[in-house]
């Protein structure tokens, strides 16, 4: 049976990192944000969304403009709610069919990357949870020069996520992201672990 590990942590905090790092170890990796975008590609999902949030949340070319998509929704809980309601059983729906390509693969684990694993009750689904965090500080600037946002809109975005602390009491295993070869020997030491454990 294929074990599902939950691949989470705040924004900033470092997952995409994490996930291609283990990717490159040839594990199977699942990034949910990014199936998410390409589902916000497709007619079915644009015509979902448009006719709940109007014509205002596409941009000159028809396309769903998630810019602005997201400074609706990250600014009024209700919006955010309504936008998962048509995202994630779709997310939910591709994954479950990847997953079982990887079944016939024969793989032993795979990870799933979810931002809002917990705020999903995705953990209920998973097999452990390995949770990547850092200091506030730290993820405050990398999104900002990242993104090139400013403090107020992060910390918004960052509100709309369960607290840190909060997390930590519900994960199995926990990377702290701070110095890049420091982290990797903890998934190195993870990586190990999950092995050993089979």
């Amino acid at each position: 049976m294929t074990k599902i590990i939950g691949l989470t942590g705040g924004i900033g905090s470092g997952k995409t990192t994490i996930s291609k790092y283990i990717k490159s170890k040839g594990y199977a990796v699942y990034i949910s944000d990014d199936e998410a975008k390409k589902l916000m590609l497709t007619a079915k999902v644009k015509k979902e969304v448009v006719a709940i949030f109007g014509c205002e949340v596409l941009d000159d070319s028809g396309y769903l403009d998630r810019k602005k998509l997201a400074s609706i929704v990250f600014n009024d809980a209700l919006a955010l709610e309504k936008l998962n309601a048509i995202v994630h059983p779709k997310v939910k729906n591709h994954f479950n069919n990847w997953l079982k390509k990887q079944q016939q693969k024969g793989a032993d684990f795979v990870f799933k990357e979810v931002a809002i694993l917990f705020e999903t009750k995705g953990e209920n689904y998973c097999d452990f949870v390995l949770l990547v965090t850092a200091p506030l500080d730290v993820r405050l600037n990398r999104v900002i020069s990242r993104d090139n946002s400013n403090k107020k809109d992060v910390l918004a975005r960052m509100n709309n996520q369960m607290p840190e602390e909060e997390k930590v009491k519900k994960c199995d295993f926990i990377i702290t992201n701070i110095s890049l070869k420091e982290t990797y020997n903890q998934v190195d030491d993870f990586l190990k672990e999950i092995e050993n454990s089979q």
